[in-house]
């Protein structure tokens, strides 16, 4: 009996950058709206709005990068071994 596999992980790794991405969209809607429940102008809510929404683009391009690079370079840890591993 081999150590190898011959089927599919049944467990593939989450998307946690999607996860990341779908929480930060939600919170440019939720803030602007608690702002506006709390007083504050509509225009200060959508400039609120704004600059999550720039924030979280950015953040999603960088992070998609990220993800790009580590995947041709193999993963993390490709020249050392350290104790974790």
């Amino acid at each position: 009996m081999s150590g190898r596999r011959s089927a599919p992980d049944p467990h593939p790794a989450p998307d946690t950058t999607s996860d990341v991405i779908r929480w930060a969209a939600f919170s440019c809607v939720l803030v602007p709206v608690v702002l506006v429940w709390y007083g504050t102008s509509l225009a200060g809510a959508a400039g609120t709005f704004l600059g999550l929404a720039a924030v979280t683009a950015v953040c999603r391009v960088l992070l998609r990068h990220s993800e790009r690079c580590a995947a041709q370079r193999g993963g993390r840890h490709t020249r050392q071994k350290t104790p974790v591993d």
